[in-house]
């Protein structure tokens, strides 16, 4: 199958390695607007470099990896063969943000965080498809199994809830880890002394079909002894969120711990 990739970002990069590394999949041409990002990528991975959608050649799957907001733009710009697919990687969007001329439209979203400079095994990556026709179906569902084991179908509706929550599993919890670790620092301590705790905590989660049922700490117990004694520690922070932020949590994991 030959793939055309739309974008040069992180999400881009790790499926042009992807695409690379499947040997029923050919990486043919990748287009950026960034001549240095896009030509490094395009050369590691062996294929032609494009500055503009307007450029691409003839393939089966257009795959745009832009931000949401070039989404439509670029999906505007693009000329595509006939039955040929145009895709976007995007859990927030709905399929109809593809604003290309191509009947033949698709999504194919992982679900999974990626950074520059960490490798991710594609085969773990949940990645949920939805298609306008049924060659678009046939296209990305034989991509999506090319590189995942974990392939699913979620409409634009679904889709985007299945993306709100990865917003609180990943990038809310991530934040929070970015606030404890500048607590630590008034201490002279690094993040890593929480590594264990992070680490049990998220196996309990994602062992268990119900985090709520694995919560622990003050919130969960009723202990108001506990938390205002830590409400007292934030207030004397720079930045008066903290409070807000854990009393909100707070309030959060006790009434959902009585509904459990």
């Amino acid at each position: 199958m030959e793939i055309t990739i739309i974008g040069s970002g992180n999400v881009a990069a790790a499926l042009a390695g992807a695409v690379a590394g499947q040997d029923s999949l050919h990486l043919k041409q990748l287009c950026a607007r960034n001549p240095l990002r896009g030509r490094e990528l395009a050369d590691r991975y062996g294929a032609e470099y494009i500055a503009r959608p307007e450029e691409t050649a003839e393939a089966d799957l257009y795959l745009i990896a832009v931000s949401d907001s070039a989404v439509e733009e670029v999906s505007a710009r693009l000329r595509t063969p006939p039955g040929a697919t145009v895709a976007h990687t995007s859990g927030g969007l709905g399929i109809d943000s593809l604003r290309c001329v191509a009947a033949d439209r698709a999504v194919c979203y992982p679900l999974q965080t990626f950074s520059a400079g960490r490798s991710i095994d594609f085969r773990t990556v949940p990645l949920f498809i939805e298609y306008t026709t049924d060659r678009a179906g046939r296209t990305v569902r034989d991509f999506a199994e090319a590189l995942s084991d974990c392939v699913r179908e979620a409409d634009s509706a679904r889709r985007g809830r299945l993306h709100a929550a990865a917003v609180f599993a990943c990038n809310f919890s991530n934040h929070l880890y970015a606030i404890a670790g500048r607590l630590l620092e008034k201490e002279g301590l690094d993040f890593g002394i929480l590594g264990p705790l992070v680490l049990e905590t998220a196996a309990k989660a994602v062992a268990t079909d119900n985090p709520a049922a694995v919560q622990t700490g003050p919130a969960v117990r009723g202990d108001t002894v506990t938390m205002r004694r830590h409400e007292a520690i934030l207030a004397r922070e720079n930045d008066e969120r903290y409070n807000k932020i854990y009393k909100l949590l707070s309030e959060s994991i006790w009434e959902t711990s009585k509904r459990t």
